[in-house]
């Protein structure tokens, strides 16, 4: 099969590593790709918000599938205008990717399909935001309603923070993303990504993921668009996992499928374990980054068969299967993220770097003249395989220790809630 990946960032080159693994795969195309894309398929020059474009580049090269990495061209419709162009395409059509393009929508699936989650208000006006946050109080989570990069979450801890959150999305801080706001109750309890593929009337579970939203060490600082990751996460059971499927998954899938916008895709929930079992805080409609790197390097599977199975309806009869170990993956980012930071600073000590058991993903790289240079805020993702999550996290943190790059930074505990947790189970 020939392929054309789309998307630049590290899930994507987590994807094209997997993907190059399959048997099946003859050619892999990817837009626009970074420079570690560029070691595992040919980069396109096209551009991928021109979706005539993409069309045109794949009837030429005689693409079988386009695998959609990011969220943006899932919620612009990507995948409907190459389904109509006869162009088979991995990834939900624009109705389904509301489930992540809009926080209101799934609100609204939510409450028709009696999915457990956090109670909430939705917004246009700031004046009925802020009454609503007087009436509420605080702890409190501030969300716009649309795609924000991951940066439109605030979980507001006293009032005045909550009040900061909700003007800064009506005053525009993150375009039309903030014009509707949805407000919901705090959830206390532990994190954790499940994802599943869908083919619109089935779901295959895969695994278990847990990453760390803050900037620095302690979940202190600014959230950010993740800064690391570790698969399995540990608090989610069997018996976790076979209820999320009951309560949540099935409940979503079914839904969508009644109103005839059937999911087909990969399908992320971010889940909180409360004492009353588990929520759904909110959904994505791709693989997570970096929660994708870390469960790729743990399947076993061939990845592209899965993929082939969701579009082509076929779940019903696939499996997954994975590699008992754990994954860890640490981001390196740019000194001054999610702040403003500096491009263009030099990365070197990776050329001796990759293995079946590390993996260096890039997510924010190009290469000019024979450099490698930083091109974004996040910027690498270190990924290594361990008998436990400390095991893996060693491996991880001997790569970094190797990598020269003064201009970048790093948490230091990525993965400390399972590692608390693998040491009590020892005593």
């Amino acid at each position: 099969m020939k392929l054309l990946l789309i998307g630049s960032g590290g899930r994507e080159h987590a994807l094209a590593w997997a993907l190059a693994k399959s048997p099946k795969l003859t050619k892999l195309f990817a837009a626009p790709g970074n420079a570690g894309i560029a070691d595992l398929a040919e980069i396109a020059q096209i551009d991928v918000a021109d979706h005539q474009a993409v069309i045109t580049f794949c009837k030429s090269n005689a693409v079988d599938l386009v695998v959609v990495g990011p969220e943006a061209p899932l919620v612009a419709g990507l995948v409907d205008d190459l389904d109509a162009a006869g162009i088979k395409a991995f990834g939900p059509t624009q109705a389904a990717a509301q489930l992540e393009g809009s926080k209101a929508f799934t609100k609204g699936v939510c409450d028709e399909a009696a999915i457990p989650t956090a109670a909430y208000g939705r917004f246009t006006s700031r004046e009925d935001a802020l009454a609503y946050l007087q009436r509420e109080g605080a702890p409190i989570v501030v969300k716009a309603d649309g795609l924000a990069a991951g940066k439109g979450v605030v979980v507001a801890m006293s009032l005045a923070e909550a009040e900061d959150a909700v003007k800064a999305c009506f005053d525009g801080s993150f375009g039309d993303a903030g014009a509707e706001v949805v407000i919901e109750e705090f959830l206390d309890g532990e994190e954790a990504s499940f994802f599943v593929l869908s083919d619109g009337s089935n779901a295959l579970a895969l695994a278990t993921a847990q990453d760390h939203k803050r900037a620095h060490d302690g979940d202190e600082g600014p959230n950010t668009g993740g800064m690391g990751a570790y698969s399995p996460a540990p608090v989610m059971t069997q018996a976790l996992i076979d209820r999320v499927m009951a309560d949540i998954i099935s409940p979503t899938i079914s839904t969508l499928a009644a109103r005839g916008t059937p999911f087909k895709g990969v399908l992320y929930a971010g889940l909180m374990i409360t004492s009353d079992g588990p929520k759904l805080i909110e959904y994505n409609t791709r693989f997570g980054d970096p929660e994708c790197q870390v469960l790729v390097m743990r399947l076993k599977s061939d990845l592209l068969e899965l993929l082939v199975d969701s579009v082509e309806g076929r779940l019903g009869t696939a499996r997954a299967e994975w590699h008992d170990q754990a994954a860890l993956s640490v981001v390196m980012a740019a000194n001054g993220y999610p702040g403003s930071y500096k491009k263009g600073t030099e990365i070197r000590g990776l050329e001796q770097m990759g293995s079946d058991v590390l993996q260096v993903f890039h997510a924010g790289t190009t290469r000019t003249d024979g450099r490698l240079l930083a091109n974004g805020g996040r910027v690498l993702n270190v990924t290594a395989l361990g008998n436990t999550v400390a095991d893996a996290k060693e491996h991880a943190y001997d790569a970094i220790g190797k990598i020269d790059w003064p201009d970048g930074f790093c948490r230091s505990d990525i993965g400390w809630r399972a590692i608390a947790r693998e040491a009590q189970n020892e005593d």
